[in-house]
């Protein structure tokens, strides 16, 4: 089968949002976090495991159905986009976890769909495509997954 640009555009950016190339990968970063410390701050850190998370699911689920529908409404910025400190129960952390890998093989799919026209303007945006979306999405997963991840080596759980 023969590459065509589109085709190699779209392998890149399923590269981008799978794998994540030279970042922490979404699954290293929140397995086997303890219990006790999603919710745990750290000096000069304004967040938790936790914010950062939800943050990501929500900022993600956002990005993926403002670029499928459009009478997707956004959540009010920053109330809507950051949670609590902590998780309300040991479950939440797992169907947090569920939901943003659920949203990230939504956005793959949508990239991956040769019907999908990357570079078409959104009618109901201001200038956005799905391509942008699609970078958007891996470029705010991998700058909070560094987060994350710093967060973890400060709480001394983080294995080189």
């Amino acid at each position: 089968m023969k590459n065509t640009p589109d085709k190699t555009l779209r392998q890149h950016l399923l590269y981008l949002l799978k794998d994540g190339g030279a970042h922490a990968k979404f699954e290293d970063a929140t397995a086997n976090f303890p219990v006790k410390l999603r919710g745990q701050k750290v000096a000069d850190l304004p967040y938790t495991a936790w914010m950062l998370l939800e943050h990501m699911r929500i900022a993600q689920w956002d990005i993926l159905e403002f670029s499928r529908d459009r009478k997707h409404k956004s959540p009010d910025w920053p109330s809507g986009y950051w949670p609590d400190e902590a998780p309300p129960n040991a479950a939440a952390w797992d169907k947090s976890v569920k939901s943003f890998q659920k949203d990230l093989k939504a956005m793959q799919s949508l990239v991956a769909n040769p019907k999908t026209d990357l570079y078409a303007l959104l009618p109901w945006g201001d200038g956005q495509t799905v391509l942008r979306e699609a970078l958007l999405v891996a470029d705010h997963n991998a700058y909070h997954l560094g987060q994350l991840v710093t967060l973890r080596r400060l709480l001394g759980i983080w294995k080189e």
